[in-house]
């Protein structure tokens, strides 16, 4: 397995992983694919990252799966079909683990992102996109069906009848559409979003860390299970998190502002 096909790197908290196959548009390949899932274990058990922010080298952010080395490599096999739908499960693992961790994360977004680069950029839980960033499934382009978690992530985003037209059409949207429709958190210009993104990044590893990541989890989770268990987790999580010391300060520094502010004026 090649490190050199997604970079990843951890530094005071943060972890930064980049896309690195310009050549393809950061589409994966068997290696890529084998890389991403070692990441995402290692990002959501490690307790020294707070934060992720995902991003990619080249022109595009990512254009899904490779098509051309998937089919090489299935090619005149006889089991094709379990070659690809082990790939698929190793990618849909790495998802997993990321959308069910305690890590935010922020990916900025420079370029198109096309088919299952649709999923892997909805793995983040904030998405700061270039004004120059196009979308598109093109799965029925190659004769596709849907893959990288896009058939879930991708109507949670832009609801059911969206997620349809631009998974059965060639339909692309533009970043203005893309933030219209729920596709993505923020526009900014090209040259300003790698700055933007580690700025979200910063704040959350600058304030209740921990609590950012909780609050992930809980929004995350909580439409897949009984809203009791949703309330029952809550209130768990609340109370751990109250007792830190983060949220100590923090509470401090807001009553102390909210006292100030309601005294009468000389």
């Amino acid at each position: 397995m090649s490190d050199d096909a997604i970079l990843f790197h951890v530094h005071e908290g943060l972890a930064h992983v980049t896309l690195n196959r310009p050549a393809r548009l950061n589409a994966v390949d068997p290696d890529a694919i084998g890389r991403w899932q070692s990441i995402t274990h290692e990002i959501a058990e490690r307790d020294d990252i707070g934060a992720v922010l995902f991003d990619a080298v080249g022109r595009a952010f990512c254009a899904g799966g490779d098509v051309i080395a998937m089919s090489g490599l299935a090619a005149d096999q006889p089991d094709a079909g379990r070659i690809i739908q082990g790939l698929a499960d190793r990618i849909h693992d790495g998802h997993r683990t990321l959308r069910e961790s305690s890590k935010p994360i922020v990916a900025a977004v420079q370029g198109p992102v096309v088919g299952g680069g649709l999923g892997f950029m909805l793995v983040a839980d904030l998405i700061i996109a270039s004004e120059a960033a196009t979308f598109a499934s093109r799965y029925s382009d190659v004769g596709l069906t849907p893959d990288c978690g896009v058939s879930t992530l991708l109507p949670e985003a832009v609801g059911t009848r969206r997620a349809l037209e631009l998974t059965l059409t060639s339909r692309t949207l533009g970043a203005a559409e893309a933030l219209d429709w729920g596709l993505v958190s923020e526009v900014v210009p090209a040259d300003a979003v790698a700055a933007r993104a580690r700025a979200v990044a910063d704040s959350w590893l600058s304030g209740a860390t921990a609590a950012f990541g909780q609050a992930k989890r809980l929004v995350r989770s909580g439409l897949g299970r009984a809203f009791q268990e949703a309330l029952d987790d809550e209130a768990r999580t609340i109370a751990a998190s109250f007792e830190t010391p983060d949220a100590q300060a923090a509470i401090a520094a807001f009553t102390g502002a909210s006292q100030r502010g309601s005294r009468p004026r000389d």
